[in-house]
């Protein structure tokens, strides 16, 4: 959905977003997101990968690359609606390593990324972790659901066996582009923001802290009260 504003905007962003739960979590804050920037002059555009969200196709068939290439079908439509110069990609969690991914395709000028996921194997732990205390929780279910009741998903969704290798195999690398990162992660981990932090990456942090893997929060929409006046703050500036 594009989001657009009164007169000519110099600067769009396009808002890529995360994926299973996390893009469940965080659509109001997106719509939010993009309200406020349009009211701040940046026109911003909204969008499902395809076989994702409100996108058609199967979610089986989630595909890392046919994601790049939406990224950057997003960003040459955001051109051609807003007559921006510049595009800045925005994406929380996996929606920030794919705005990394696409980067150079999409032609950002800038990228903000709020806690995006640079390791793709210790991601898929972490899910695999999180899936495995949310079978076994009673809030949830009356009695432990079985692994092969719970096998090939992450936190209730789907998940192929094609995207889980994709996403394993996933290893941030720093691209030519300002780099923001929010970072609103609970426990402070050394190294965390590697090899984009050493590469020149700003990062900031954001709290409260986001509690992306809360077993007892999955059903609630995350709210980042500060993340409109930092996402508009760095576009006004280089990262």
């Amino acid at each position: 959905m594009y989001h657009g504003v009164g007169g000519h905007a110099s600067v769009g962003m396009l808002l890529c977003p995360p994926l299973g739960q996390s893009l469940l979590r965080t659509h109001r804050l997106y719509r939010q997101l993009a309200t406020g920037l349009a009211a701040q002059g940046v026109c911003a555009l909204r969008f499902d990968y395809r076989c994702s969200g409100d996108s058609a196709g199967d979610s089986g068939s989630l595909d890392w690359q046919n994601c790049v290439a939406d990224i950057r079908q997003a960003a040459a439509e955001l051109r051609v609606r807003s007559g921006c110069s510049m595009v800045i990609g925005f994406g929380a969690q996996l929606g920030g390593s794919l705005a990394l991914a696409a980067a150079p395709a999409a032609g950002f000028a800038q990228l903000i990324l709020w806690d995006p996921v640079l390791d793709g194997a210790s991601h898929v732990a972490e899910l695999d972790a999180w899936q495995e205390s949310l079978r076994n929780d009673p809030l949830h279910y009356v009695r432990p659901r079985s692994a092969e009741e719970a096998g090939g998903q992450w936190l209730g969704f789907p998940v192929s066996l094609h995207w889980r290798a994709q996403v394993a195999a996933w290893r941030a690398a720093p691209v030519r582009v300002p780099t923001l990162i929010v970072d609103s992660l609970q426990q402070p981990e050394a190294g965390r923001w590697s090899p984009l932090a050493e590469a020149g990456a700003r990062v900031v942090a954001m709290r409260p802290g986001t509690q992306w893997g809360d077993l007892h929060r999955l059903e609630h929409a995350i709210l980042a009260p500060d993340l409109l006046r930092l996402v508009v703050d760095a576009a006004g500036q280089p990262a």
